[in-house]
Order: C-alpha cells, then sequence, then structure tokens
C-alpha cells in the first residue's frame, strides 16, 4: 500500500532578534530577513555599524533549523524548500505577521525591507502578499520568485526606491542568471526607483552598501 500524507493544524513558537531600541528617535525600521544557514541573532552582526539612534533592525528567524556541520556544532536555519512549498509559504507568512504584530511599528519611519540570498524570496512574498507599503526593499544576492508579477507590486508607491545588489564574483551567479534578476526586476518595479547595485565581491553581505542605503 501507498503512504498517506495527512495534514493537522496545531500552534507553534519561534523567536526573532532585534538590534537598538526602538523609540521617538528612530527613523528606519529595517526588516532583515536572513539566509540560508543563519540564525537570525548572527545576522544583526551585519547592522552593528548603523547609527544606534537612527536605525531600528528586526532579524525574523527562519524555522526550520539544522547542523550546517557534520561535527554537529554549529546551527543554520531555511525559509523553504521545493517540499510543500505553497503551505510552508503561507506558515512563514503568518510568522512574519506575529513579528510586525508584536512590535507595533509607527508609520512615521522608514520601513526598509531586506532580503539576502534566500531571505530575498521570503521578502519579496511577504511584501506582495500583504501588500506591505515600505519606503525601501533592499534585495541582496537573491533571485525573485518565479510566481511573482508586475500585477503584485503595482501598489507601491513611485517614491519607493528598489535596491538590486550583487556582487560581481559571487559563485552562484551567471551571466544568464544576471541577466534574468535584472530583468525581473525591471518588470516588477520598473515604476518605482529601481537602482543596480553591484559591488567587487562574492556571495555576501555588504555592510558598506547597507550604511550607503541607510
Amino acid at each position: 500500500m501507498k503512504p498517506t500524507e495527512k495534514e493537522i493544524t496545531y500552534q507553534t513558537t519561534n523567536s526573532y532578534s532585534a538590534l537598538n531600541t526602538l523609540s521617538d528617535s528612530t527613523k528606519n525600521v529595517w526588516f532583515a530577513c536572513h539566509g540560508m544557514g543563519y540564525l537570525s541573532r548572527y545576522f544583526l552582526k551585519y547592522f552593528a555599524e548603523l547609527n544606534p539612534e537612527e536605525n531600528y533592525i528586526i532579524a525574523p528567524q527562519a524555522q526550520s533549523k539544522y547542523y550546517v556541520s557534520s561535527r554537529l556544532k554549529h546551527v543554520g536555519a531555511s525559509w523553504l524548500t521545493k517540499e510543500n512549498t505553497i503551505k510552508e509559504t503561507e506558515n512563514v507568512m503568518r510568522y512574519l505577521d506575529a513579528v510586525l504584530n508584536a512590535e507595533h511599528l509607527s508609520k512615521n519611519q522608514n520601513l526598509i525591507m531586506l532580503g539576502y540570498s534566500q531571505g530575498v524570496s521570503v521578502a519579496l512574498r511577504y511584501i506582495a502578499k500583504r501588500q506591505l507599503r515600505c519606503s525601501q526593499i533592499v534585495m541582496m544576492s537573491g533571485g525573485i520568485p518565479k510566481e511573482l508579477t508586475a500585477a503584485d507590486f503595482k501598489f507601491l508607491d513611485p517614491m519607493t526606491k528598489i535596491s538590486l545588489i550583487y556582487g560581481t564574483n559571487d559563485e552562484y551567479l551567471d551571466e544568464d542568471r544576471l541577466s534574468l534578476e535584472k530583468n525581473r526586476a525591471f518588470e516588477l518595479f520598473g515604476h518605482c526607483e529601481l537602482q543596480i547595485m553591484p559591488f567587487d565581491g562574492k556571495h555576501e553581505v555588504n555592510t558598506s552598501l547597507i550604511k550607503q542605503i541607510a
């Protein structure tokens, strides 16, 4: 007999990390989605050089944790895989809802949505599904999900700043992939202030450009 796969719904608990203090002096709120293999508290180190009075950083934590080395010492996490992606995406969306609801953000602050590597797809799906208005969208060294279309982002204000950032020596990018991602960016965000920002480096978080964006 073939096995039967069943489905249940249950309540779960997950963490997230934050850097600095949210106050009346805060100008920018960063919602930063890490890449595969990270934990949110360590991902925040890339934002440590930002002005702490003006920048508050929220780093949600991917739920699926695993050991990243054979010695079972270091733990990382992944947002999604090709397994049951649609259902898992909805779980991630509801988790991100809970994080934002817990923070009670003010509309007077600039919301900057940043995704790095695998976090790019998570951030873009969340923006599209929740029609989330933000002052900036930062796509760093990651791919745009295939199912997203220009209609998904038509609600964005034309003054929204969009940054597509990549390393010129990124081991996961060849000319064809780079051309595809650029074309997709123009297709989805051509009505906004889109800028392409290459840097001399590999598949990595570029802290210099993060400071420039801030």
